[in-house]
C-alpha cells in the first residue's frame, strides 16, 4: 500500500490556502471536517445554474435532479448498502428522532430499549423520550475509570421484551471502538433491532453493515468531508415495515419512508463531490481504478488510516506518559482500537485553561462534554468544563500534531 500524499490531500482543500484559516492548525475535526474543492464546487455550481425544482424536464431541473441522483447512487457505497437502503436527512440528530419515531408506532408497552451512558446525545435522548410514552429504558453503563464499555454488562439489560439496542460505534470522547458484530450478535439472539451511531467511526474507517450486522447505521457528511446532512441506513427488511413518516403518496419509495422533509437539494448534490474526492485520491496513489465504489472507499480509507495511526501515535505517547493526564478510553494508537480523537483531563489544570493556551497558540481544538455529558459526567468530571478534545483526520501534518504536543508540555 502506498503512503499518503499529504501535500496532495491538502491541496484539494481550499481552506489550506486560506488566509484564515491556513495559519491555525486544525484539529477540531470531529466537531466539523473541512471540505474538498470536489464538495465546494458542486454547491457552488448548482446554486449557480441549477436551484429550481429538480426532475422536471426543462434544462436546469433535469440537471438538478442529475446531480442530487450522482450522489444518491454514489454514497451508500459508503456504507455497503443498496441506494434504497440510504435515506438522506438534515443531520443524524434528527434522523434518530425521526427513526425513533417511527419505530414506536411497533412497540408496546413494557417493551424495552437499551441505550449507553457512552453515546453523543443524539443516540441517546430520542430513546430515552420513549420512556414518556410507557417504554422501558435501561442503561448500559461506562467503566467510569476508562469511560469505556463493557460487552458482559449487556448481557444482564438483555431479555425477550428488549426491542432495540442503541451505541456507538466509537465514541466522541472516548473514541475507542465498540465490538459492533458481537453486540449485533447478542442484540439479536434476543430478536432485537441494532442501532449504530457511526458519526465519530465514519471519518477514519470504510463502513460495511454487512460486516457489522447492525440494523441500523447513521452517520453526518459534515464530518466526512462533505455539507451538513445526516445519511442514514435501514436494512431493507425493516425499512419494508416500518412506520412511513414520509408523504402518504411515495409510501412506496423505501429511500422517503423516513424522510418527512427532504434536506437541501443544492447540499444532496454537494455530498456527490465526498466520492469525487475519494476518486482523485485513489487516482493519485494507486495506479489502477478501483473495482468498484466499495473498493474505491476501503482503498482510500486504508491510506487515511494509516496515516492517522502515524498522527496519533506521539500525541498518546505523550499524554499518556505524563503524570498529570488522564486519556479517556484506550491509550492504543491502532486505527484497529480506537479513532484519532484523543480526549483528556488533568487532575491539576483546569480544561478550559488547557483549551485557552492551545487555542492561543493557534491550535483549534475544544473542551467541554460535547454533547456527551452523560459520559464525562460517569468520568466524575463536570460535564461543562469537561475534557479537552484533540481530533484529528488524514488531511492533519505531524507538524500540526508537534505544535499541540509542544504547547501542551509547557502547559501542563
Amino acid at each position: 500500500m502506498p503512503q499518503l500524499d499529504v501535500d496532495f490531500v491538502r491541496a484539494q482543500f481550499p481552506a489550506f490556502s486560506h488566509p484564515t484559516c491556513k495559519a491555525w492548525a486544525h484539529l477540531e475535526n470531529a466537531g466539523g471536517s473541512y471540505v474538498p474543492r470536489q464538495v465546494i464546487e458542486r454547491l457552488e455550481h448548482f446554486f449557480t445554474a441549477t436551484k429550481v425544482q429538480p426532475y422536471w424536464d426543462f434544462g436546469p431541473s433535469r440537471a438538478a435532479g442529475e446531480a442530487m441522483d450522482e450522489a444518491k447512487g454514489r454514497l451508500p457505497a459508503t456504507f455497503n448498502a443498496d441506494p434504497d437502503e440510504i435515506s438522506f436527512g438534515p443531520s443524524t440528530t434528527q434522523n434518530t428522532y425521526v427513526l425513533a419515531h417511527a419505530l414506536r408506532a411497533g412497540l408496546e408497552p413494557g417493551d424495552e430499549v437499551v441505550v449507553t451512558n457512552q453515546d453523543h446525545e443524539a443516540n441517546v435522548g430520542a430513546w430515552v423520550r420513549l420512556g414518556q410514552t410507557g417504554i422501558h429504558v435501561r442503561e448500559w453503563r461506562v467503566d467510569p475509570a476508562t469511560g469505556l464499555l463493557d460487552l458482559d454488562d449487556l448481557d444482564p439489560l438483555l431479555n425477550d421484551r428488549t426491542r432495540i439496542v442503541a451505541v456507538t460505534h466509537a465514541s466522541n470522547v472516548a473514541a475507542t471502538i465498540n465490538p459492533v458484530p458481537e453486540i449485533a450478535d447478542r442484540v439479536h439472539a434476543v430478536g432485537g433491532l441494532l442501532v449504530v451511531d457511526g458519526v465519530s467511526y465514519a471519518p477514519h474507517g470504510a463502513v460495511d453493515v454487512r460486516t457489522l450486522g447492525c440494523d441500523v447505521y447513521l452517520y453526518s457528511t459534515y464530518k466526512t468531508y462533505g455539507p451538513h446532512l445526516g445519511l442514514m441506513y435501514v436494512a431493507r427488511r425493516h425499512l419494508e415495515t416500518i412506520a412511513n413518516q414520509g408523504h402518504w403518496f411515495n409510501e412506496a419509495k423505501l429511500d422517503t419512508r423516513l424522510v418527512p422533509a427532504g434536506p437541501d437539494h443544492a447540499e444532496i448534490a454537494a455530498s456527490a463531490g465526498i466520492m469525487a474526492y475519494y476518486d482523485a485520491v485513489h487516482q493519485h496513489h494507486y495506479d489502477r481504478p478501483p473495482a468498484d465504489d466499495e473498493a474505491l472507499v476501503r482503498e482510500v480509507y486504508d491510506l487515511f488510516g494509516a496515516h492517522e495511526e502515524t498522527l496519533m501515535t506521539p500525541l498518546l505517547s505523550f499524554l499518556g506518559s505524563h503524570p498529570d493526564v488522564v486519556v479517556v478510553g484506550s491509550g492504543s494508537p491502532s486505527r484497529a482500537v480506537r479513532a484519532p480523537t484523543i480526549a483528556f483531563h488533568s487532575p491539576k489544570l483546569a480544561s478550559s485553561a488547557i483549551y485557552r493556551t492551545l487555542v492561543d497558540n493557534m491550535v483549534s481544538c475544544g473542551h467541554g462534554h460535547f454533547y456527551a455529558p452523560r459520559l464525562v459526567s460517569a468520568l466524575g468530571i463536570e460535564p461543562d468544563e469537561g475534557v479537552v478534545r484533540i481530533s484529528m483526520v488524514h488531511y492533519n501534518t505531524t507538524d500540526e500534531v508537534q505544535r499541540a504536543i509542544d504547547v501542551l508540555d509547557a502547559t501542563l
